[in-house]
């Protein structure tokens, strides 16, 4: 699948089936590992990765009333299942919503998949309609009669198939719309249908829990490899010389003074570097790249519209806004006297509590171009934290 664009990924995760080979009382995918369920796991790894979403869960029906049942994100979809695995992929898909490009499909069990192998099956899927992750056979391979080995078998050109397993989403939806079932994989369904599926390399940790030793297994994985909370900081900086005015604008505010600030915008020097400081932390680029300062739509914008957006981009790829630390840099006008105000108006367009916004002033004892009163420097830094 050729693409020019960033696509847009959804994630089907199934957990309908009844794992009763693993043992307990309850599904295997809803039994507890240091905490969390396997599927909580499992849907955790696919909630922190940037590329993904959207995620639909595909669970038994049974299971949404039942006790263990956790309390899912807004971000997360669940839909009840089928009888078989085909089935309850079929009702995962059709629960996507067709504005997506490309899906992955995912078992529950298989709580120790990273980043990087999602990544992985992400990237093949831009060279290819349907992409999987595998590992080749390396023990030798014996054919039984009677709890005797009766033959061995040529491993070459086989392979242990994994997931998540990556389609375009058109062609993977019409693909089990027409399978008429019994499939063991998406693989399969999406070959019956011609899909051409790469292979990307699998991972041995990205085993399916099957049995009661797996849970052992999987403890000393998920601990060893326990996620770190996605914590972002970003940097801005942000310069703008006096000019002809009777005020200047800072961090939403108008104070009276003797000069203006030149700029494109409303030049308020506060809102622009916080506003970079989001996109930084975001790895989003700058102010000048969302909002071209070339583009006269800008000229005389006031500057909460940026502020705004980098906010909203922030919400949308799944980030609170935690902290804002800004310092304008000048020797005039005094800032003391209005920060309480910045703080309260930075507080209402970032939309988070006035504690968590810090506003304060210093000046360069004379020196540079803001100690010769040619203009005003601010500095900023935003802490976004994963939610």
């Amino acid at each position: 699948m050729e693409m020019s664009e960033i696509p847009k990924i959804a994630a089907v995760i199934v957990a309908a089936g009844r794992g009763l080979r693993a043992g307990g009382d309850i599904p295997k995918q809803w039994q507890q590992i240091s905490g969390r369920s396997i599927a909580e796991w499992t849907l955790s790894k696919f909630q922190a990765h940037h590329a993904v979403s959207t995620i639909v869960l595909v669970i038994h029906p049974e299971d949404r009333t039942a006790p263990y049942f956790p309390d899912l994100p807004e971000k997360i979809i669940a839909v009840d299942g089928g009888a078989t695995r085909d089935a309850s992929v079929l009702a995962g898909l059709q629960a996507v919503s067709p504005d997506h490009d490309l899906v992955l499909i995912h078992d529950a069990a298989r709580p120790c998949v990273d980043e990087n192998l999602i990544s992985r099956v992400i990237a093949a899927l831009s060279e290819s309609s349907a992409a999987a992750p595998a590992l080749p056979v390396v023990d030798a391979l014996w054919t039984s009669s009677d709890g005797r080995v009766s033959g061995t078998q040529d491993r070459a050109g086989l392979f242990r198939a994994q997931t998540p397993q990556g389609f375009d989403l058109a062609a993977i939806l019409a693909a089990h719309t027409a399978h008429s079932g019994g499939a063991a994989d998406d693989v399969e369904v999406a070959r019956s249908a011609g899909l051409e599926v790469r292979i990307v390399d699998g991972d041995e940790r990205n085993f399916k829990i099957t049995t009661p030793g797996d849970f052992t297994r999987a403890k000393k994985l998920l601990g060893d490899a326990m996620p770190l909370p996605d914590i972002r900081t970003g940097n801005g900086y942000d310069v703008h010389r006096f000019g002809d005015g009777d005020h200047v604008t800072l961090c939403g505010i108008d104070i009276p003074h003797p000069r203006g600030l030149q700029g494109h915008s409303d030049a308020d020097v506060g809102l622009h570097t916080i506003t970079d400081a989001i996109y930084g932390a975001l790895a989003q680029g700058d102010i000048g790249q969302h909002f071209p300062p070339s583009d006269p739509q800008w000229k005389g914008a006031a500057s909460h519209i940026f502020l705004e957006h980098a906010r909203d981009l922030a919400t949308s790829m799944g980030f609170v806004i935690t902290h804002v630390d800004c310092t304008l840099i000048c020797e005039e006008p005094k800032i003391g006297p209005h920060t309480s105000t910045m703080r309260g108006k930075l507080s209402e367009l970032l939309e988070i509590d006035a504690s968590r916004v810090s506003v304060k002033a210093t000046t360069t004892e004379r020196l540079g171009f803001t100690g010769r009163g040619e203009g005003i420097a601010c500095q900023a830094t935003a802490t976004l934290v994963k939610a």
